[in-house]
């Protein structure tokens, strides 16, 4: 039997304080699950939020979190298929479900009003989530909770941003510019999918051993080589296929831009609020015939996908872990993401 009360992580944005409290267990609507949480991971964009560097989203307290993996503890009406007992993955967000697109019937993708867990709605920095069954996909027993947990951000976000918005193809050369919590897994997603020359930038040498340990061909430091040059030399003349900023940084962005060949595509995923600003003149984007794209999110069958891969073991997030807290730590979580004390991949919650 669930118990009345449970221990959460909730966010005050006026005095922008996260404290763990006692509040009541949601009780469920139609087509609701409450699923208990078993890993939840701490992302740039839950730091992002709690530091103000984001805009301000509607509710005055939320519990955070966006990356989960549970067990499901009860079904509320009208829920079909899923049982008490089954193991989950929970998406990071879902359609509003009332917008024109949504009624309409144009599917998940197109929705005007996307919410995301942990901002727009109660996450799962807590014992208990509530999730629509919608947002739920079957968590195969050889996948550890807290890989799980990974998959519906941290990997989903670039390896559909590599795939779908960037449209990597066999044997083309790419380049990513940010080996944190979403590079390793842009690194591995592009190892996945054949690029014929992997090329990481990150101003951190640790970051990029890593992305060398992952499987990237080259790794350079922007602030000790000629990041420009080396690619020019390592392509020929010719520049890159694909890049992408996952660091969310300005410089980072123009640097990777610079890099492109002729119809090269740069996909921006990392977030921060500095306009776009790039060193490439006009004349020459359009000359190249460059694409600057932004990206989010993901859809299901991206997930499901996802899941086969690790559960087949074609993708290891075995490394991807770098340290584990528990739900009353969560606030010494978030500042050793912080500080990069570690130099984090991804830590994880545990209630």
């Amino acid at each position: 039997m669930t118990k009345a009360t449970m221990r959460a992580a909730r966010f005050d944005r006026a005095r922008r304080q996260l404290t763990v409290q006692d509040i009541p267990v949601p009780e469920l609507g139609p087509g609701e699950v409450l699923v208990r949480v078993e890993a939840a991971g701490i992302c740039a964009s839950d730091l992002h939020m709690i530091d103000g560097i984001l805009p301000d989203f509607p509710l005055d307290h939320v519990t955070p979190g966006h990356e989960a993996a549970g067990t499901i503890a009860r079904v509320g009406p009208a829920v079909p298929l899923w049982q008490p007992g089954q193991r989950v993955i929970l998406m990071a967000g879902r359609s509003c479900g009332v917008c024109r697109h949504c009624v309409h019937g144009d599917g998940s993708g197109a929705c005007l009003n996307p919410l995301v867990m942990g901002q727009n709605y109660d996450g799962a920095w807590a014992e208990y989530v509530v999730a629509h069954f919608g947002v739920l996909v079957a968590l195969p027993e050889q996948i550890p909770f807290e890989q799980a947990a990974l998959i519906p951000d941290a990997v989903a976000t670039p390896y559909t941003g590599l795939i779908n918005r960037g449209r990597l193809g066999l044997g083309e050369t790419v380049g990513l510019w940010g080996i944190g919590g979403l590079g390793v897994h842009a690194v591995q997603t592009a190892r996945l999918a054949g690029a014929g020359l992997i090329i990481a930038v990150d101003p951190l040498d640790a970051a990029c051993q890593r992305a060398l340990d992952l499987g990237a061909d080259y790794a350079f430091n922007p602030r000790a080589v000629d990041v420009r040059a080396e690619v020019m030399r390592l392509t020929d003349g010719e520049g890159l296929d694909l890049v992408v900023d996952l660091a969310g940084v300005n410089t980072a962005l123009a640097e990777a831009v610079s890099c492109l060949g002729r119809n090269g595509r740069a996909v921006i995923i990392g977030m921060c609020l500095e306009p776009v600003q790039l060193t490439e003149p006009s004349v020459m984007l359009g000359y190249m015939n460059h694409e600057v794209l932004g990206h989010d999110g993901y859809e299901p069958r991206d997930i499901t996908g996802l899941v086969r891969l690790v559960a087949s073991g074609r993708l290891d997030l075995s490394r991807s872990v770098s340290h584990v807290v528990s739900l009353e730590d969560v606030a010494s979580g978030v500042d050793r993401l912080r500080t990069k004390e570690g130099n984090p991949v991804r830590i994880i919650v545990k209630p």
